[in-house]
């Protein structure tokens, strides 16, 4: 049907989609996994690359340097699909997770069928899959720095970790600032393609998002209106976050995206 119609055809139905979400017996659990995931990733998955690329800045090694580059981005450019077939075929009865448990002394269990295991697993995944791709933006932001800095801050006895932590960090904390903005911004959209290809019905309880929900209910159960109205509602609601933290950051770092 189309999106304006005088005729009569189309039928305006407010906000009955948006009262249904509300009114779902899973709604809580949605928004809760959702944000806890979330925030996992912002908490821990969002620094790592930050580290990293501190690391690969202190590297003194050329060709170690560019080995370890090399390494950390090759994740990125598998598939999600291999990733994550990759990731349950270690965490299998037979797969080399078990195998280490049962060599140190443990029983072997299925780590992929213990929804209060499911946050670490996805957390780690996705740390192995973008931290290296992640540290590129940063390497970038230190390529850029003054080098006449590092040299007045060695006149002046300062070492390595004084340089890091006096020079290259505050040199590199506008990128910081502006995609941890972006970071908050996207709170309630989790990675839902890779959660997708990561559960199961034994772990809905920690695992199931609302991304994953709008597929099954929305997309595979046909129900559009339904699936349009909830993305509708998860935009704003990221706006808003993006909104706040912004205007958070504008006060406290002087940094903004706008």
């Amino acid at each position: 049907m189309p999106f304006l119609d005088f005729t009569g055809a189309t039928k305006w139905v407010g906000l009955k989609h948006f009262i249904s979400f509300f009114q779902n017996p899973y709604f809580w659990r949605l928004i809760k996994n959702t944000l806890v995931l979330s925030a996992l990733n912002l908490g821990v998955a969002f620094w790592i690359p930050i580290g990293f690329a501190l690391l690969i800045n202190e590297l003194r090694l050329v060709k170690f340097k560019k080995f370890a580059q090399t390494a950390s981005y090759l994740p990125y450019f598998i598939s999600s699909v291999v990733v994550a077939g990759m990731a349950l075929s270690f965490l299998s009865s037979d797969g080399i997770i078990n195998k280490l448990i049962v060599l140190l002394g443990g029983e072997p269990f299925l780590l992929n069928m213990k929804p209060q295991y499911f946050p670490m697993v996805y957390t780690l995944i996705n740390i192995w899959r973008n931290f290296g791709w992640g540290s590129i933006l940063y390497l970038s932001s230190m390529a850029s720095i003054d080098t006449a800095l590092y040299e007045a801050a060695s006149l002046d006895g300062a070492n390595r970790w004084h340089k890091m932590w006096h020079i290259t960090l505050p040199s590199i904390k506008p990128t910081i600032v502006v995609m941890l903005i972006m970071g908050v911004g996207g709170m309630l959209n989790a990675d839902s393609d890779m959660i997708l290809l990561l559960y199961s019905p034994a772990t809905y309880e920690y695992a199931d998002v609302i991304g994953t929900y709008l597929y099954r209910y929305g997309l595979v159960g046909g129900n559009f209106s339904y699936g349009t109205a909830v993305g509708l509602f998860i935009s704003l609601i990221n706006f808003g976050l993006m909104f706040l933290a912004n205007k958070v950051s504008r006060r406290v770092a002087d940094y903004s995206l706008w």
